[in-house]
């Protein structure tokens, strides 16, 4: 990091150093399999609230949601406004259940339930999701630190990497949960930081963004009238919902977390602090992005070079070549806003202050890939090791598995960041994937809570039509122009919503028809 001043370098670096050595405190605990996936449910329930929080503010939050913002207006905002919703859902009925069947993987009942091959593919669609998140994490965290560094992003990533897995694999998910405590709260400082720097570079403060930000509509949460073609303010409200129901109800970051809490009351008390501090806070990073936008309205100059680093990625040419230049005068804000944040912490956060943001992303890109890491490395080793494998393996040799498949998650996610490079944007990149892979696991795993009549060839049948419909949606952008009538014409991110409701309602369509030609055929 030879282009930052030696004290926000010796900040940066006590950062990652505190966290190794959290690491290291707590691998002294890790004495078996069930200490290292659930720290033998001994963390109180602030804890785990602050954790999963920190989970949510993932790098993808810090510098995609400002980015959004800056391009567009606050329409994503409905994603938060989603979660008090799914979080009732969760309490009310995933949590209890959760805690009372002690198993500590989610998928587990899934089998007892509809059969192996329920269970089988629920896991695979979480891993990846998980993949797709801890790509696009370690994708967004590379942005910045190029930025700051002028080194590549793939050596970035990898570095990063290499950090992250040690003190995951060393703590397990008791050091995941703690660092994740300071991790929380040195996000919400930063972002808190941003916004007081930001304010004071733009003369007339804050009433001067409000007017500029009214006056461009950057304050729009999207139009409200039933609009599903476009990204409307329902279709990221019923996103948000379905995505925040797969968090809260079945993602393997958020069960491990209810069985790491003291007990049931405690984890139902991590689920709303966690909600509560991340509705707000998030509204912090939309306005990030809004008074970025009315700062660099300011400065054009900027805004043109910006455009021609976008370019340049995206096409992996040089600045100067025709094609590049070509590019950069057709981008709109949304095209370039994901730089707009690495460029204001570059140019204008002082000395010491630029230490603490940077260190602030990084927490934010490390909370959620040690988080990932060490539910898919649990996924893993009991849902496919254990299972299918080994069976009778020992403790020892189960935490050893454990060990393992955390560094093999840790390498393929950064293998997955590394392809990413060049997308439009993080936030739309993630959403798409996350959207993709998940509609299909929540769709089975509430067709199996919604009715006890459901049968397994009801499941079967239900994802088999639903995972169809799933591939329809991704992928008919590759049917040719004169065959446009075949192509999805929905907004991107109903792909989760119509997913799920068509495995829940082809199922127990399925179950009625069975039922009702059954009663015929008896009378």
């Amino acid at each position: 990091m030879t282009n930052l001043p030696i004290i926000d370098l010796l900040i940066i670096l006590a950062y990652l150093v505190g966290m190794v050595l959290v690491g290291v405190y707590f691998s002294r605990r890790n004495t078996s399999a069930d200490d290292y996936t659930r720290a033998a449910g001994r963390i109180p329930g602030w804890a785990i609230g602050i954790s999963i929080y920190a989970t949510f503010l993932s790098s993808n939050t810090f510098l995609g949601v400002p980015g959004k913002s800056y391009g567009g207006d606050w329409n994503a905002f409905a994603f938060s406004l989603s979660m008090p919703f799914a979080a009732w859902i969760a309490i009310k009925y995933f949590v209890p259940f959760y805690r009372s069947t002690g198993e500590v993987s989610a998928y587990t009942n899934l089998e007892r339930r509809f059969g192996t091959w329920a269970r089988t593919y629920a896991v695979v669609c979480f891993l990846l999701t998980q993949l797709a998140r801890i790509g696009s994490i370690f994708f967004g965290i590379s942005l910045t630190l190029q930025a700051l560094t002028g080194y590549g992003m793939e050596v970035i990533m990898i570095v990063m990497g290499i950090c992250i897995v040690i003190y995951t694999v060393m703590g397990g998910i008791e050091a995941v949960i703690w660092t994740e405590v300071v991790q929380g709260v040195l996000k919400t400082l930063g972002a808190i930081i941003i916004i007081y720097l930001v304010v004071q570079e733009i003369p007339g403060g804050i009433p001067e963004i409000i007017a500029k930000a009214n006056e461009h509509d950057k304050f729009s949460l999207g139009t409200f009238s039933l609009d599903f073609f476009n990204s409307s303010f329902w279709v990221v409200l019923l996103y948000g919902f379905f995505m925040n129901l797969n968090n809260f109800g079945m993602d393997q970051n958020y069960v491990q977390r209810y069985h790491a809490a003291t007990s049931a009351k405690e984890a139902n008390k991590s689920v709303w602090l966690c909600v509560w501090i991340y509705v707000p806070v998030s509204l912090l990073f939309f306005f990030i992005g809004t008074c970025l936008f009315v700062y660099y309205q300011g400065h054009p100059e900027i805004i043109e070079g910006l455009k021609m680093q976008a370019a340049a990625e995206r096409l992996g040419l040089a600045e100067s070549n025709p094609q590049v230049i070509s590019l950069a005068s057709q981008m709109s804000a949304a095209d370039y806003g994901d730089k707009v944040m690495p460029n204001f912490m570059v140019n204008m956060i002082p000395t010491g202050l630029l230490g603490l943001i940077v260190s602030a992303i990084l927490s934010a890109a490390m909370s959620t890939i040690s988080s990932g890491m060490n539910a898919s490395a649990t996924v893993f080793t009991v849902d496919i090791y254990e299972r299918y494998i080994n069976p009778k393996i020992t403790p020892k040799n189960s935490l050893k598995v454990l060990y393992t498949s955390t560094v093999l998650v840790g390498v393929l996610g950064m293998c997955c960041g590394i392809a990413m490079i060049g997308v439009k944007s993080l936030l739309d990149i993630w959403w798409t994937l996350s959207g993709i892979f998940a509609g299909g696991m929540l769709g089975l795993f509430l067709l199996g809570i919604i009715s006890k009549k459901v049968t397994n060839n009801a499941a079967v049948l239900g994802v088999i039509v639903g995972v169809f419909v799933i591939l329809w949606m991704s992928l008919s952008y590759l049917i040719p122009e004169d065959m446009d009538y075949l192509k999805y014409p929905l907004h991107a991110n109903m792909i989760i919503v119509i997913g799920t409701l068509t495995i829940c309602l082809v199922g127990l369509g399925f179950t009625q028809f069975r039922k009702y030609t059954t009663e015929k055929i008896n009378k």
